[in-house]
C-alpha cells in the first residue's frame, strides 16, 4: 500500500507532467502538460501499463531496496 510508482516528463529541467501510481492518472504541470496529460489520460492501455508497474517493478524489487521487508 505505501510503495507508489512516479513516472515524470521533463523539458529543459522543468518538470510538465507526471504520472503517479496513487493518483492512477497524469497531472499536468503547464499548459503543454496539461494538454498532454490529458491525451495520454485517454489512453486507457498506456495508463493500465503504468500502473502495472508499480506491481512489475517496485514490488518485484522491494527486497533489494529494503531486505528486512
Amino acid at each position: 500500500k505505501d510503495i507508489q510508482y512516479v513516472y515524470s516528463e521533463f523539458y529543459n529541467k522543468l518538470e510538465y507532467a507526471r504520472f503517479d501510481s496513487n493518483v492512477g492518472k497524469f497531472v499536468g504541470y503547464t499548459t503543454f502538460g496539461v494538454k498532454n496529460a490529458e491525451r495520454w489520460n485517454k489512453d486507457t492501455s498506456y495508463i493500465a501499463g503504468l500502473n502495472a508497474q508499480r506491481e512489475a517493478y517496485c514490488l518485484h524489487n522491494i527486497g533489494n531496496w529494503y531486505p528486512n521487508m
